[in-house]
């Protein structure tokens, strides 16, 4: 028995597939970019923490960005690789290297959070999207602007 009249009531199975809708739209968008969207994530994070003053290692960069650490490894490698972001000893902490977003990389995040931010702008066009932001921060537990 179910709880609901068909799959189109339940608000996990309308999730999922509007988070599939919206991650192909944003694969299709950072494409030409050549940018996976994981990639775009751990790129445009460490853009942002760097605008915000902050170097990040690669444990806060991933818990910002909300990934797995070891995942958050092997993207940030093909980062580097790339010449968009640079690793460097952490000054207090050895182990650790701080993430420094490039020239190139800031050129790239910047256009790729434009590109994604214009995709964003017309899928969610049809909602209101305040009531949504503040639903899905709620359940994802993202702290909200102060």
């Amino acid at each position: 028995m179910t709880r609901f009249d068909g799959p189109g009531e339940s608000p996990g199975f309308l999730l999922w597939h509007t988070t599939m809708r919206w991650q192909r739209a944003i694969a299709a968008a950072l494409h030409p970019l050549d940018l996976t969207h994981v990639q775009f994530v751990l790129l445009a994070s460490a853009w942002w923490l760097n605008q915000a003053g902050e170097s990040p290692n690669q444990v806060r960069l991933a818990a910002q960005a909300g990934v797995d650490v070891k995942m958050a490894s092997e993207v940030i490698r093909r980062l580097e690789g790339k010449q968009l972001l640079t690793r460097h000893a952490d000054p207090i902490d050895a182990r650790a290297r701080v993430l420094v977003v490039t020239p190139a990389g800031t050129a790239l995040a910047r256009r790729a959070i434009e590109v994604v931010e214009d995709v964003d702008a017309e899928f969610f066009s049809p909602v209101d999207a305040a009531p949504l932001v503040q639903a899905m921060r709620a359940l994802a537990a993202v702290p909200g602007r102060a």
